[in-house]
């Protein structure tokens, strides 16, 4: 028994002696993180959006920040950067041609005559020519009555007839139109191209753009012009489609060039080899709007603070040394466009999830002043309210406590995935989204005591017993259309600056109308109830004139292929 014990009381020994010397946890003080802040304002950060290159500035800057303060590196291939789309795009490629059948006709200039679409697919195409007018089917009116389209090339005008009022056809329409007639490709005649960005909407058809002047020229063997035939059916006010006479050739060659950003995330492995193997996140978006129309959206509260918080956080516990547990300082990128890189980072995690105990998550911090710092999340998890609680008494820090994990910021993908979340915010602002955020309006001070009390609890986690996940009733919010003025909402978010055309949603909200209408991630929505959808701002002002209950009908596309359903809406809370 004694000579067994000896061994034990060793061991106790050397653990204490080993926890003494490990130097006391000093969280960031206001300096410190008033510099990071002004670093990631600085020119040429230029607001740090996502696939920009001041959004890549600032992702190397934190991941040089990270490997100072001595973290391991927690993304891929051994770096700090774990990659990721934040846009698919594509550029023209050396095969691309457009050419007319007819002897003696030149080969079109790709750029001049016309240009393909980024989201076409990438295939050659040798048939007739079919002229469709505006490609539009509206009641009494349906330019793809009466022609066969099957197999052949759409030439399709853009717009519609002006004698139909209020009738709107966008690219998507025509596109889709075309596929369900059966065509093989659709050249949109068009009297400015567009870039490759602006039409890098996937639809299963090969499609381009086209001017007037260089459909004339594919048009040459019957006699006739895209102005002939625009009078003509603004005379008849009826269709004037045309079947056969003129051959053309189109190659559609495209490399991919998607637009791509990162997460930087840096690991401090667990001390304890019972517990080392789960882990702690905590995380912050660093990306913002950068420059809209010219003008600078620096994004200092949101969200250089909360960056320059879990930085400072990532200094003071690789300088103290190792929890019990694990750390992983993560810093999201694309959280503006959809929580795109938490997303990413949950389906990749460098510790996975079913071993991440709890995320904190520390968005727009920036501005306490005298107000309390409120704490969402404390009810996703056993334990955590007792713990933020603690911590604050002991620190003297007034906090206001908030039962849900639910919200439009990063850590509503961790609770999604099974992890408990809590949510640091100083509160909202005039300047939210609006170039009057910088870096001279924030409260130092207040950060450093929202950094302190994130310090303490993290130190509780990594030492206490494992929060026990709990799942809460889900409020019937929406994150994007939060402040819209409409009365309802659909459950999706957006991006707000997305260059394709149709609404692309980055986030189905779970059990809302969109998620119960079958809605998926990356579904790129084209029709709502008949409107036209280019754009969140379209669903926005189409939702303010709804009730809670309304059915509608909603058309989108998912993987190229055109889709209906219908969904019935919630009302907002």
């Amino acid at each position: 028994m004694i000579r067994r014990s000896i061994p034990l009381l060793a061991a106790l020994v050397l653990l204490v002696s080993v926890a003494a010397a490990r130097p006391a946890l000093a969280p960031p003080d206001a300096p410190e993180l008033t510099a990071t802040t002004e670093t990631l304002t600085a020119p040429g950060m230029d607001g740090r959006r996502a696939g920009t290159p001041g959004g890549e500035l600032a992702a190397k800057r934190i991941a040089d920040w990270l490997q100072a303060a001595g973290l391991r590196p927690g993304g891929e291939h051994g770096t700090f950067f774990q990659s990721f789309p934040v846009a698919t795009g594509a550029r023209v490629g050396a095969g691309a041609s457009l050419r007319s059948m007819a002897p003696g006709a030149r080969t079109l200039e790709v750029g001049r005559d016309w240009t393909p679409h980024g989201g076409s697919l990438r295939e050659r195409v040798s048939s007739e020519i079919v002229f469709v007018g505006h490609g539009v089917t509206a009641p009494g009116y349906d330019d793809w009555a009466g022609v066969e389209a099957r197999g052949r090339i759409a030439l399709v005008l853009d717009g519609a007839p002006p004698h139909l009022s209020g009738a709107r056809s966008t690219r998507l329409d025509k596109l889709i139109a075309a596929r369900r007639a059966g065509a093989r490709a659709i050249l949109l005649v068009t009297d400015r191209l567009p870039s490759l960005a602006v039409t890098g909407t996937p639809v299963r058809i090969v499609s381009a753009s086209i001017t007037p002047a260089a459909a004339d020229l594919l048009l040459a063997p019957t006699g006739t012009t895209t102005a002939a035939l625009v009078r003509r059916i603004a005379e008849r006010r009826a269709p004037a489609s045309v079947a056969g006479g003129a051959r053309a050739e189109l190659d559609v060659a495209l490399e991919p060039a998607d637009r791509m950003t990162e997460n930087v995330v840096g690991v401090l492995p667990g001390a304890d080899p019972a517990h080392a193997g789960e882990a702690i996140v905590v995380g912050a978006h660093y990306d913002h709007l950068g420059i809209v129309g010219g003008k600078l959206y620096p994004g200092a509260d949101d969200n250089a603070s909360g960056t320059a918080v879990v930085v400072g956080l990532a200094r003071a516990f690789a300088a103290a040394g190792p929890q019990e547990r694990t750390l992983v300082f993560a810093l999201f990128g694309a959280e503006e466009t959809g929580l795109v890189g938490s997303g990413q980072y949950v389906r990749r995690a460098t510790v996975p999830i079913e071993r991440t105990i709890a995320m904190l998550n520390f968005d727009m911090v920036g501005r306490l002043g005298g107000a309390a710092i409120n704490v969402s999340g404390v009810d996703s998890g056993r334990g955590l309210r007792d713990a933020v609680a603690d911590a604050a008494r002991t620190l003297s820090i007034t906090v206001e406590l908030r039962d849900s994990p639910f919200g439009p910021s990063d850590h509503s993908r961790f609770y999604d995935a099974g992890a408990p979340v809590l949510f640091f915010h100083t509160g909202s602002h005039a300047d939210y989204h609006r170039p009057g955020d910088t870096a001279d309006k924030l409260d130092g001070p207040g950060m450093a005591r929202v950094a302190a009390l994130g310090a303490r609890v993290i130190e509780q986690l990594s030492t206490g017993p494992r929060p026990t996940y709990v799942t809460l009733a889900r409020p019937r919010r929406e994150p994007r259309e939060t402040g819209s003025g409409a009365p309802v909402f659909l459950g999706v978010a957006g991006d707000r600056r997305a260059e394709s055309d149709g609404l692309y949603l980055s986030r189905i909200v779970p059990e809302s109308a969109a998620a119960r209408a079958g809605l998926h991630e990356g579904d790129v929505i084209v029709r709502f109830d008949d409107r036209p959808m280019d754009s969140l701002e379209d669903l926005i002002a189409v939702l303010r004139g709804r009730r809670r209950g309304d059915e509608v009908r909603i058309v989108y596309l998912r993987d190229g292929l055109e889709h209906e359903t219908s969904a019935t809406l919630d009302a907002r809370p």
